[in-house]
């Protein structure tokens, strides 16, 4: 089973760079996928990883994250773009979503300017358990 957690930007807003990279570690520690309402600082992003590095050990194997920036999108027009960067000045990297996942789930993050592919692995399948027969009749 995956757990996605959805974590809203107003719940790491006020907690410092690394409150927030320890907060968003956390929840990707407890095997669960983090739904990041927002973006964190490029700066923060690469702390994330820089941390998540110094964490690995045999219980956690690292993260995959994806960002896909709403207003990165090329078919906004003229004043579409121009509002855009305003909000984006005075909210910050509010805008866009934010996926975190533990690289023993996340098998692999495909991403473009407006969607994530996420392809997850189950790793308490085990089919040699399952007592299910190949297509030849004998057990796995």
């Amino acid at each position: 089973m995956v757990t996605l957690q959805l974590v809203p930007y107003s719940e790491i807003e006020l907690l410092s760079s690394v409150g927030r990279i320890r907060k968003l570690l956390n929840i990707a520690k407890e095997n669960k996928i983090v739904l990041l309402q927002g973006r964190l600082k490029k700066e923060e992003e690469a702390e994330l990883i820089k941390v998540t590095m110094e964490e690995i050990n045999k219980d956690f194997k690292g993260i995959e994250l994806a960002v896909i920036d709403a207003s990165a999108n090329s078919k906004l027009n003229g004043l579409s773009k121009f509002r855009a960067s305003v909000v984006n000045a005075l909210l910050g990297e509010r805008q866009g979503l934010t996926v975190i996942g533990p690289a023993s789930i996340v098998k692999e993050i495909k991403r473009d300017p407006t969607k994530i592919e996420l392809l997850t692995t189950d790793k308490k399948f085990n089919p040699k358990k399952t007592g299910k027969r190949a297509k030849n009749g004998k057990k796995r």
